[in-house]
């Protein structure tokens, strides 16, 4: 049985190529990815490119994605040969639009998150039979994220792996720098973190990277690196 904590102090310093390689090697198909494809995106993608070019990274595709991250999730997954998962909500979107009308996002943004993202992630991961989640967060992020370790086990079982937890955005910058590799073609219009198109928007002078995503609100997270039982929860008892 894995004791997480003992592997948390071997991992905490170590490299998020490491980490990753780790990973791989202990669980090999029972962990994927999941992305978001956006530039800070890109160093983890490449990593995984180099170490394990076999790992299924998960791509939530809600319908409600800019067409520029669509067009850059091709181009990544051909760049660097990776093996895309492509997942949608059971519910399809002109049922949802149906149900709920055309601004769900705005009067109720965790549940439009819990359909469109967390819901069917977490029924690909059991109908997969995985172990373990790998995710590209880092502290510096959020203050939910600024707590997380390398590793964290979820009441469901699930393990989540956080390879580039340690790394500041200058880290990460540094890295896609170094490597040449690209960015998502909305960056360079102020678009430094993405989501879905109706709840982002380019970020102004002296805001966080994060300031674009669910604005006007107390929302920080989409709720995939959240509890996922207490989510589950709630969305039901809304659906």
């Amino acid at each position: 049985m894995l004791k997480v904590a003992r592997v948390n102090e071997d991992l905490a310093n170590a490299t998020p190529q490491e980490i990753l390689n780790w990973a791989w090697s202990v669980f090999c198909a029972r962990v994927v990815a999941s992305s978001s494809f956006q530039t800070q995106s890109v160093a983890l993608l490449h990593m995984v490119s180099q170490i394990c070019p076999d790992l299924p990274i998960i791509f939530l595709d809600t319908g409600f994605h800019f067409p520029e991250t669509l067009r850059f999730r091709d181009e990544l997954q051909q760049r660097f040969g990776l093996n895309v998962v492509n997942v949608q909500s059971a519910v399809e979107k002109a049922q949802l639009l149906k149900k709920y009308g055309e601004a769900l996002y705005s009067r109720d943004p965790d549940l439009c998150c819990y359909i469109n993202k967390v819901g069917p992630l977490q029924r690909a991961i059991n109908e997969m039979g995985l172990d373990a989640l790998i995710s590209g967060v880092r502290r510096d992020q959020t203050r939910h994220r600024g707590s997380l370790r390398v590793l964290e086990q979820q009441e469901t079982g699930l393990l989540r792996i956080h390879p580039v937890i340690n790394w500041t955005r200058d880290d990460l910058f540094d890295y896609i720098e170094r490597n040449g590799l690209p960015a998502h073609p909305l960056y360079g219009q102020g678009y430094t973190s993405i989501g879905c198109a109706p709840c982002t928007r380019p970020i102004r002078p002296g805001e966080d990277e994060r300031a674009g995503r669910w604005a006007g609100t107390s929302k920080k997270e989409c709720g995939l690196h959240l509890d996922w039982k207490k989510i589950k929860l709630r969305g039901e008892r809304s659906g």
